[in-house]
């Protein structure tokens, strides 16, 4: 059996559709950018095909792949980065990746330094594991390639090494955010947003 004949469950259909819409809403996904996943089960996820408007995605819209399997045409291209989280770390659900102009600028800023760091703000708390604003968190930023199978590589070796925050940056490109459930990555991808552009914001203010 391949990629293509295995059913995308509705529950996966609708979530990864959420997810798209509040993307849009907000200007996240400009054209049609960006990409969503939903994992089905421990073997299987579902996935965004290339190309696919994400503020109005459809059932024709996802696609069901096999994390063992090789990746099938028609895809995301970015495929790759969801196949290797999922594989890395068996609790999460769901993945997001917007590309905000906040995440983008920001990215681009920081690319040299490889992290943003943010700290005493309220929002961290909308972070797992976070909870209280008295923190910091280093948002990692990876250059960006053509080459997403080996750019997963270099993400996932750097996390397995600095677990850390449910998302990081690629740079001129923008933010993947993850979590248990497909809500839990829609709170990380709105905090880790929000405190992107704060870190923007400030960077304007004490030039």
């Amino acid at each position: 059996m391949t990629n293509d004949f295995i059913p995308v469950p509705a529950e996966a259909v609708y979530d990864i559709a959420e997810l798209g819409r509040f993307a849009a809403a907000r200007g996240w996904v400009p054209a049609t950018s960006g990409n969503f996943s939903r994992r089905i089960d421990a073997e299987t996820i579902a996935v965004t095909r290339s190309g696919a408007d994400k503020g109005n995605l459809t059932a024709a819209d996802i696609i069901a792949i096999r994390l063992a399997d090789p990746i099938p045409a028609g895809v995301s291209a970015e495929t790759p980065l969801h196949v290797a989280r999922y594989r890395a770390d068996a609790s999460i659900g769901a993945i997001a990746h917007v590309h905000s102009v906040a995440s983008t600028v920001l990215s681009r800023r920081y690319a040299k330094r490889g992290a943003v760091l943010v700290r005493d703000f309220e929002m961290l708390k909308s972070l797992d594991g976070f909870t209280t604003h008295a923190a910091e968190a280093s948002i990692p930023v990876f250059a960006n390639t053509q080459d997403t199978t080996a750019l997963a590589k270099t993400v996932e070796k750097h996390l397995a090494r600095k677990p850390g925050i449910p998302g990081y940056l690629l740079a001129g490109h923008g933010l993947y955010a993850w979590g248990v459930t497909s809500v839990a990555a829609r709170r990380h991808l709105e905090g880790l947003e929000f405190l992107i552009s704060c870190a923007l914001e400030e960077g304007r203010l004490v030039r």
